[in-house]
């Protein structure tokens, strides 16, 4: 008999898509009680970037995630994930491997590139800082589901997402991901 497991929501997209958007709206939406792990919450208790090397920090950090993503689903909790493209040290590959065999929802949050530097504007963020992001969210294109914030509201997106998760064998990219690595 397979142990059950709590479905992980992982939301994939550049700065600005709307993640963090999509994320609270989702929890708000959802009919069981899901966990909200945000990247930019993780990052913003990081030390300043002067006393810390990234390249030695950022794994440290991603095995935090990956290990905070698993207990959660193992303790039969849902999780959403939201965190930008990840890209650093083979870190897409690490959370293929470790999560596989978990219920992973791979959802791919996306905008416009117009979209993207608008809102990049409105923030007050250099405009352009996510276009190299976008270009590899552009070459990774297994995903579960994708959803367009410009063309759909948050409730829209969520709701998109809300219906998927009542079919986890649909929950294919991960696994699919999984078979297409290079050994």
């Amino acid at each position: 008999m397979k142990s059950e497991k709590g479905k992980i929501i992982y939301l994939e997209g550049v700065s600005g898509a709307g993640k963090t958007t999509l994320a609270r709206t989702l929890q708000t939406r959802l009919p069981e009680p899901f966990f909200w792990l945000a990247g930019d919450t993780i990052w913003n208790m990081a030390p300043p970037p002067n006393t810390f090397e990234l390249d030695v920090l950022f794994p440290k950090i991603e095995g935090v995630i990956l290990n905070m993503i698993k207990l959660y689903s193992e303790l039969v909790i849902g999780v959403i994930v939201d965190i930008a493209p990840v890209r650093m040290s083979n870190s897409m590959e690490k959370f293929v491997e470790t999560l596989h065999e978990f219920p992973v929802l791979y959802v791919n949050v996306t905008c416009p590139l117009e979209e993207l530097r608008r809102r990049e504007k409105e923030r007050g963020r250099r405009i352009g800082s996510s276009e190299s992001d976008l270009i590899w969210i552009a070459s990774q294109d297994t995903y579960d589901i994708t959803v367009d914030t410009r063309e759909n509201s948050p409730e829209e997106c969520a709701d998109k997402i809300i219906e998927m998760l009542s079919y986890p064998e649909k929950f294919t990219a991960f696994k699919t991901l999984w078979e297409q690595r290079t050994v």
